[in-house]
């Protein structure tokens, strides 16, 4: 893919000196020095808000330093733009992918190249590069029917067909199954291999460990440190991340005898959106005292049931649900939060925070019952004592109750959601990711929340992609996979392995094998055995949909 002449040389391929990034209210980076050599998987650590994401958006032309130069091939450039960077060799994948639902692979990809290529010859070039990097994907296919992994496969393919001498990848193994993390190394190993510099962006340690050469670790902006993962523990590693010892969960024992808080019995739904996943006989208990988690690889229907259990999408069986002994399927978010449930939505802005709100006023947003009305009319002091409150004890880093929403950090900001929520003392949480994205210390802050929640007698429901969250904090452990749940087993009887099987939509349910397929009849899974080893692309026909597409005279199987 390219020549590694530089790697001979001992050139750096990047290099960062002096970079410094000057916001309004906030310094981001501050005189950072950083390198990276021809295959070298370069890994850039550090709490929410150290200055990773400004980094990379300057390395990436979106936006630019306020001092400090970059050196790219042993030549200083500025870079001005992402298409500036590209034709560098610089490709970034974003955490957040941006496929179009009702467009083919070969049509997403198209999209990000110059020009207006040839969609056969692209087909076949992607065809090419999967092959090459074993990162099996049908061209044909539509956006909408591709799973987690395969979708960042489309995401790094599109880099991989402009050639790029430096990847950057951002959180990228956040929604991926433990097989697909796997799969991932391999294809990072074999770029690195062929001279492409790799930056990678993660708060999972023990993947740091493994996979990456060096580290360079950011603190409020500045460089604290530079070490080899592998010479680390996760203990020094933590220490260097967060400047201190990790706090480690204390959890005590389950209430076994704790009531039903939350009952859910035979709940379906169709999904509002014509993409999304039906929910099938959901049937769930959760118990004061008790945390059950839910896993399962993205999008098979933990939206749908968020929205279900949180009143967004009300049910027409009122029985499905059940709130303290309430019948509540039938009734609106402020009426179950009336009935002791209270919610953290997956997506902090826009449906946990309105991004240019007040924190104060995000607060009054579903705390409002927690005596901040007084005939009708908003306490503005309590209003602000309450936010005050939350910052203070969940050590949110902001400017204070009148900081804007989107100014925080994705840690800071989830602290603040979490400890909203809270500070109601609910009889219920349901909880949607709550540690996505978030630095192994605000992580550990918020699971530790939860566990003293239920000590205190919360029923808790957390549902995560994040399997060593699950086993870390919960005392029942279900999965779901095509819309159907799995039984929830006590989490001290389970095993990885087993919660993987799952995943994968097979289980055991009485004594009978359970299948959850989705509607066109494809397992919810990275690892499931409808992608073809590379070199084996074609023919291939993805199991139970049997649509074609056609570019200039050429079907092929979608």
């Amino acid at each position: 893919m390219m020549t590694t002449d530089h790697m001979a040389q001992g050139v750096p391929r990047l290099a960062l000196r002096g970079i410094r990034k000057v916001y309004p209210s906030v310094v981001a980076n501050d005189g950072i020095d950083l390198q990276v050599m021809p295959g070298e998987i370069h890994a850039v650590l550090g709490e929410n808000g150290a200055g990773k994401s400004t980094l990379m958006k300057i390395i990436y032309g979106v936006t630019q330093a306020t001092e400090g130069e970059i050196a790219w091939e042993g030549q200083p450039v500025r870079v001005t733009s992402p298409a500036h960077a590209r034709s560098l060799g610089i490709g970034m994948v974003f955490q957040h992918f941006s496929l179009f639902e009702t467009l083919t692979v070969v049509e997403n990809v198209a999209l990000s190249l110059p020009g207006k290529p040839d969609l056969d010859d692209l087909a076949s070039r992607i065809r090419a590069v999967s092959m090459r990097y074993g990162l099996p994907v049908d061209p044909c296919r539509l956006a909408h029917g591709l799973s987690v992994g395969e979708r960042q496969r489309v995401e790094i393919i599109r880099c991989l067909l402009q050639n790029p001498k430096l990847l950057i990848m951002d959180e990228p193994t956040s929604v991926l199954t433990p097989q697909a993390v796997r799969t991932l190394f391999t294809t990072l190993r074999q770029l690195a291999a062929e001279g492409c510099s790799i930056l990678y962006i993660s708060h999972k340690l023990d993947e740091i460990r493994e996979l990456c050469h060096g580290a360079t670790v950011l603190r409020a902006g500045k460089v604290t440190g530079a070490c080899i993962p592998a010479e680390e523990t996760l203990a020094s590693l933590a220490r260097l991340m967060i400047g201190k010892e990790l706090p480690k969960c204390t959890r005590g024992a389950a209430r076994e005898d704790g009531e039903v808080r939350l009952a859910v019995r035979g709940l379906s739904q169709q999904s509002p959106d014509p993409f999304g996943v039906a929910l099938r006989d959901i049937r769930l208990d959760v118990r004061a005292g008790e945390i059950v988690g839910i896993a399962g690889v993205s999008g098979n229907g933990q939206q749908e049931l968020l929205y279900a259990l949180s009143g967004e999408a009300p049910l027409e069986a009122r029985e499905a649900i059940r709130i303290c002994g309430t019948a509540a399927g039938h009734l609106s978010p402020g009426r179950r939060r009336a009935l002791g449930l209270c919610f953290v939505p997956e997506e902090r802005l826009g449906r946990g925070a309105v991004p240019r709100m007040s924190l104060a006023r995000n607060g009054l947003l579903t705390a409002y019952g927690s005596g901040l009305l007084k005939f009708g009319l908003v306490r503005i002091q309590a209003m602000h004592e309450l936010a005050r409150h939350c910052i203070e004890k969940y050590n949110v880093k902001c400017g204070g109750p009148e900081s804007q929403a989107r100014s925080l950090s994705g840690g800071n900001l989830q602290k603040f959601i979490v400890g909203r929520e809270i500070m109601q003392c609910p009889k219920i949480l349901i909880v949607a990711q709550p540690t996505w994205g978030v630095d192994v210390g605000a992580a550990a802050f918020i699971r530790q929340a939860l566990l003293d929640l239920r000590s205190n007698g919360t029923a808790v429901l957390v549902i995560s992609e994040e399997l060593d969250e699950l086993f870390e904090i919960t005392d029942r452990i279900a999965v779901i996979a095509g819309g159907r749940l799995s039984p929830a087993t006590p989490t001290r009887d389970t095993s990885v392995e087993e919660v993987g099987l799952r995943m994968s939509g097979v289980w055991h349910d009485g004594g009978n094998v359970s299948d959850a397929v989705d509607a066109g009849g494809n397992c919810q899974d990275d690892a499931s055995d409808d992608t073809p080893p590379a070199g084996e692309l074609e023919p291939w026909t993805h199991r139970g949909t049997g649509a074609a597409c056609t570019h200039k005279g050429h079907s092929h199987v979608a």
